[in-house]
């Protein structure tokens, strides 16, 4: 009968690790506010810390005023002349076009007199110079006033839109800077420790706060190889801890490719080799809380 049932439990020891996320800023400054305490647990997108950002926020200040400026310069651009100046040159082509005709009338009534020698040569070539260069008058302003009603050239509409890509990049990397000046939670978490203080200047990429998910606390533990040839990834293990004895299950992440020697700390008598394989595993993030780094445990493997 006893050659049909179960092997006993087979019995590990191991200890409990975790794998924190250590939160810090792309930017320096200094610690302005600090809005969580070591042993808090948090939610995601809880303020962690602020760092002052009056330099940042006056450079975005300075971004958005020249991009301010660059789209009305563009809105001008479009346009084309102002009211006023297209009102300036239709009173001067008003002015031409009535010099023009008077001019043109005195030319023709001195062609008509010619013959009679009513007028002399003289008075006929400089009427007719002035019906022409008054003609001519007229013609130019009536470019003007078309030149005037049209945008700038598509060139220096091109131009001016490139600049403003350029400026709306700097208002982005401008907004970009402040966003980093003050970091949220991404995740629910123990806040494990803290490391700067209120007041204190914090170097670019210096770690401000250390964060302990629970989903990021696993078990490590060790066996022999004939144990680690037998377990594959997804096993259930069973995890007791032990200061109260109660029973965690955990599935296996990770099996050690390399033999190494049995960490003296969890080494014991009743331990077969001293080479062993380390074994990683992780339990559900509802009875993860349950364990803390450093913590002892003993891990159960049932195999039938």
């Amino acid at each position: 009968m006893s050659g049909c049932q179960s092997t006993d439990p087979q019995m590990y020891n191991g200890y409990a690790e975790g794998e924190f996320v250590n939160v810090s800023s792309t930017q320096s400054g200094k610690l302005d506010k600090l809005f969580v305490t070591r042993g808090a647990q948090i939610s995601a997108n809880d303020n962690l810390f602020a760092l002052e950002c009056e330099s940042e926020v006056l450079a975005l200040q300075q971004a958005q005023a020249d991009l301010a400026a660059a789209e009305a310069t563009l809105s001008d651009y479009q346009k084309g002349a102002r009211p006023e100046e297209i009102r300036v040159i239709e009173a001067q082509l008003s002015q031409a076009v009535a010099s023009a005709e008077n001019a043109a009338r005195e030319f023709e009534r001195n062609s008509a007199l010619f013959p009679t020698n009513a007028v002399s040569k003289t008075q006929l070539d400089a009427s007719e110079a002035l019906a022409k260069s008054t003609s001519a008058k007229v013609k130019e302003l009536k470019n003007s006033l078309n030149v005037a009603k049209l945008s700038k050239r598509p060139d220096q509409i091109k131009a001016q839109k490139d600049r403003i890509a350029q400026l709306r990049s700097v208002l982005k990397q401008a907004q970009w800077k402040i966003d980093e000046k003050g970091v949220k939670s991404r995740y629910q978490a123990l806040v494990y420790d803290t490391l700067y203080r209120e007041g204190e200047f914090v170097p670019q990429g210096g770690i401000i706060v250390r964060l302990l998910p629970p989903q990021n606390i696993k078990i490590r533990f060790f066996v022999p190889q004939k144990i680690a040839e037998s377990l594959q990834i997804g096993t259930n293990i069973s995890i007791t801890q032990r200061s109260d004895g109660k029973k965690i299950t955990a599935h296996v992440t990770y099996i050690s490719p390399e033999a190494e020697f049995t960490p003296p700390i969890i080494y014991s008598n009743e331990s077969k080799s001293k080479l062993s394989y380390m074994i990683e595993a992780y339990p559900s993030k509802n009875d993860a809380p349950l364990l803390h780094p450093g913590q002892p445990v003993e891990v159960t493997l049932e195999h039938h």
